[in-house]
Parts: C-alpha cells; structure tokens; sequence
C-alpha cells in the first residue's frame, strides 16, 4: 500500500530574507523524510502600501485588540496565496508550515494517522499558541482529534482541505484580523476546525519574531478602556463557539476510534 505521505503537498512559506529559518526547516523535513516545496513569504513592510486596500484597519485594530503590524499583514496574505495554490493544484489536501516549525519525533506518524481521519476535519491544526476548552470527537490512535470552545489559534503547521481553502479565500478580504483569528472563526465560515493533541509540533522564533518583533515589542496596545470592543468580541466568540458546536452535535465528548 502506498503512503499517503509520499503525494502529500508539503509548503513552508518562508521570506526571501531568512535563508536561516530556511536552512533550519530543511533539516528538520529531511529528519522526518518529507518532501517540500518552499513558497516566498509576503514582506508586509516591503508591501503594505500594495496590500493596504485589502485591508480593514480600522475593523482590525477593533477586533484585534491592538495597532495593525506589517507583519501580520505579510503573514495573513502569505496564507492566502498558499491557500490559492492548494486549489490551483487540483490537490485534494496540503500540509502548510510556517518557518518556525519543531518537530517532535512522532510528527510523521501524527501526520500519516491524521490523513487517514480526513473524513473528520476540515482544518487540523498540529501546533498551538492558544487551544482552550478541547472538546474530543474522538481518538485517531494515541491522539485525541479536538474541537474547542475557546480560542483554537496557531498557525505554524495545520493540514487544509482544498474546499475549505476555497471557502476561505473568498471570505477572508478585506483582512479584520490575524489569520489565525480569521480560522478560528469557524462558526462563521462553516468548517469543522480541530486540532490533534498532543500536538505532534511547536514553533520556535528563539524570541526574535518576524511578525511582532524580538521579544513582542512591537506589538502596541491602547488603554484598557479603548479595547473593552475587543474584550466584548472575545466573549462573544466564546457564545459563538459554543453554539455552533452544540448545533452540530460536537459539544459532548466522545471517545470513539475514528481510525
């Protein structure tokens, strides 16, 4: 039987600027012997001004909580055009990473059961920032497939269905939020978000982020008061959540094997 690995599309989407972080995912996909294609990362500081018109930011900086960063522009249209080549490729799935990836040992293994449980995600996160309140849908080998009722957010390493990617893409300009804000909003697009845990993967930027700056400092924040939007958007969500995953018979755990 063939392993469902070998045809696999496998993207990193790296910047032009780091061949350092390059160097460091090539020797870990060689570690797990996977096969990648790297796709050119989006400078949002070199091109804000051509990706400002696809852009909200005054609904961004209201939903997000904080001033809009280039980098996170860069990161959320870097998404979208890996995304873009998943349905031009015809392909019926693809593995995307960001360049900041570690893989634990078993990452292969995860990665293999996780594409025999297809028929039960949509989007499958296999790293994490935030992943609060995991309800199980079940258990693909020793993992636990999870949707969640708070945030689910992380966006360094997830396997995408193509229809999702095209479900996505035309919801997701103008940009309001981080993309792995805009995932996490499933409840509004319509797909099954989960996540496999333990997660098989964790990113590492050593504290020198590309997005918001070594150590997050550039990340700027306004008063607490002027962000009470934000903290009533985040409750909602929460409702939100919960809703949708009542609606859609996922909110008891189940402890099944889905493979």
């Amino acid at each position: 039987m063939s392993d469902p690995i070998d045809t696999l599309p496998v993207w990193v989407i790296n910047l032009d600027k780091s061949p350092d972080r390059m160097a460091r995912m090539d020797e870990g996909l060689r570690a797990q012997g996977l096969t990648y294609k790297r796709i050119p990362g989006i400078d949002g500081r070199a091109e804000l001004y051509r990706l400002l018109p696809k852009v909200d930011r005054v609904a961004y900086e209201r939903n997000m909580g904080q001033e809009l960063l280039p980098g996170k522009v860069g990161c959320y249209f870097s998404h979208l055009s890996a995304w873009q080549r998943l349905i031009e490729s015809g392909q019926e799935m693809a593995l995307i990473l960001e360049d900041d990836v570690v893989f634990h040992a078993d990452f292969r293994d995860a990665l293999a059961l996780a594409i025999q449980a297809k028929a039960h995600w949509d989007l499958l996160r296999l790293n994490r920032i935030r992943a609060k309140l995991p309800v199980s849908q079940g258990r693909i080998g020793p993992y636990l497939l999870n949707a969640y009722i708070g945030p689910c957010t992380g966006n360094g390493a997830y396997l995408i269905r193509r229809e999702t990617a095209r479900l996505l893409l035309g919801a997701m300009v103008p940009q309001t939020r981080a993309a792995d804000h805009e995932i996490n909003r499933f409840f509004v697009h319509g797909f099954r978000l989960r996540g496999l845990e333990p997660f098989p993967c964790h990113v590492e930027d050593f504290g020198d982020s590309q997005i918001t700056g070594r150590n997050h400092a550039e990340v700027k924040k306004p008063a607490a008061l002027l962000r009470l939007p934000h903290y009533g958007l985040k409750a909602t969500n929460y409702l939100r959540r919960l809703w949708w995953l009542w609606r859609h018979g996922e909110l008891r755990p189940k402890d099944r094997a889905l493979v």
